[in-house]
């Protein structure tokens, strides 16, 4: 695992690697620290005297309701979230419905697309389930909130957040920042509407600072610019101490950004990805990343992360399979973790069954006539189109259970299911799927 540089620093921005361990006094940035969430920080010893009262701190991240989903790319923040309650403090997820309407200029080429209300409530309603399964809501001192920052932002007045929020916003600066500059360098198109999201996304946390006593935000650290921006807005306006904290920006050994694969990103809600390739994408991942993964991606004791660490050559499976089944239970829960594992076995030649994988299902009817091998296997998502499938099936990779199948016009017939109701469909080793006859 590598690290890849922040971005948009202050003038003496603190450094996690700067700071041992020995030197923190609460015991959530000990945790933290230790585990790998912490990279650069606006007072590391302001922000651990405060995380080492008796009170619970509230902090937030933001999340942008860009998709009805969650990826694994927004698993970094949650899991800082999840400790921090672990240690006594108090999450507070902040959703989008206002900024969503904005679009962070970021590093991207483009603005975002502008997504209507409608689509935004429904992305809201989609990811909000996802924070359930990791935190702990509800009225408690440390318990966490999840709060829409649509309900202050459409409030505002237009010359009332110019006269009392934009006067504390230097252009000069604004301009200096690289999610900025970037755009400008490449001469690349940079509306009014993108330049005014960091505004926006600091008046957030006035707003927190004044509704929830939040004293600290956290996100990845190509939101360093926006969080220092909301951390000076509330000293300039208010007079209070707050501290913004950012967590390393991951790539896997080989470079590739976390959480993108050829397939696409790798969602966290079960409709848009089945619990079994969510496991899938932890067993697979390389060897070089699997302690680092265990250290941010699970609850594991970080003495039980070092015996794995361990393990070498073949054995190195045996820590990418406590990996899946640690970071699957977390996102999808024991039961469908059980399915997973049943399903696994049955693809990895145990005693298991198939109803844990992702499944494609057919009516009696529609496999009178059959349904072609290409086409099963671009309806399961092994191949974007039929050339792509019939390459896979002329080079062997296409197995239908147990037998291997080389004719690209090979056809799924109501006769191959026998008296079973289901088949598998396997593209090499790691890509399976299963054939549901049904009616």
């Amino acid at each position: 695992m590598t690290i890849s540089q922040p971005v948009d620093q202050p003038a003496s921005p603190q450094n996690a690697s700067e700071v041992t361990q020995n030197g923190f006094a609460s015991e959530a940035l000990l945790a933290l620290h230790a585990r790998g969430f912490i990279h650069q920080c606006t007072s590391f010893a302001g922000l651990d005297r405060v995380l080492a009262g008796e009170e619970a701190v509230p902090v937030y991240i933001g999340f942008d309701a860009t998709a009805d989903s969650l990826h694994v790319g927004h698993l970094l923040p949650i899991m800082t979230l999840r400790w921090l309650q672990r240690h006594g403090h108090k999450p507070i997820v902040l959703v989008g419905g206002g900024t969503t309407r904005i679009g962070d200029p970021s590093f991207r080429s483009e603005a975002r697309p502008i997504l209507t209300d409608e689509q935004i409530a429904a992305n809201i309603n989609g990811i909000r389930k996802v924070f359930g399964r990791f935190l702990r809501f509800g009225d408690g001192p440390s318990d966490a909130v999840l709060v829409n920052n649509a309900d202050w932002l459409d409030q505002l007045g237009y010359v009332d957040l110019l006269r009392d929020i934009g006067r504390h916003f230097s252009v000069n600066r604004m301009l200096s920042f690289d999610s900025v500059k970037s755009r400008l360098e490449r001469q690349e198109s940079l509306s009014f509407l993108e330049f005014n999201y960091m505004i926006l996304q600091a008046f957030d946390f006035l707003e927190l600072s004044r509704r929830f006593g939040c004293r600290a935000q956290m996100g990845g650290g190509d939101q360093w610019a926006n969080i220092i921006n909301g951390v000076d807005l509330v000293r300039r306006v208010d007079g209070n101490e707050v501290f913004g904290m950012t967590a390393p920006l991951l790539t896997t050994s080989s470079g590739v950004k976390m959480g993108k694969t050829a397939a696409g990103a790798v969602w966290l809600n079960a409709d848009r990805l089945s619990a079994f390739d969510y496991w899938q994408f932890w067993r697979n991942c390389e060897d070089g990343d699997v302690g680092r993964f265990l250290r941010l991606f699970t609850d594991l004791p970080l003495l039980d992360i070092e015996q794995l660490e361990q393990l070498s050559g073949a054995a190195i499976n045996e820590a990418k399979i406590v990996l899946a089944d640690e970071a699957t239970r977390l996102a999808h829960g024991e039961f469908e973790l059980e399915a997973v594992k049943s399903a696994a076995n049955g693809v990895f030649g145990a005693n298991g069954d198939l109803n844990g994988l992702p499944t494609l299902e057919f009516t009696a009817h529609a496999l009178k006539d059959g349904i072609g091998i290409l086409a099963l296997i671009v309806m399961a998502g092994f191949a974007k189109t039929n050339s792509e499938a019939r390459r896979l099936v002329e080079g062997g990779a296409v197995r239908i259970d147990d037998k291997q199948i080389t004719d690209p016009e090979h056809h799924i017939l109501n006769y191959a299911f026998d008296d079973w109701a289901l088949l598998q469909l396997s593209v090499g080793k790691k890509r399976h799927a299963a054939i549901k006859r049904v009616g």
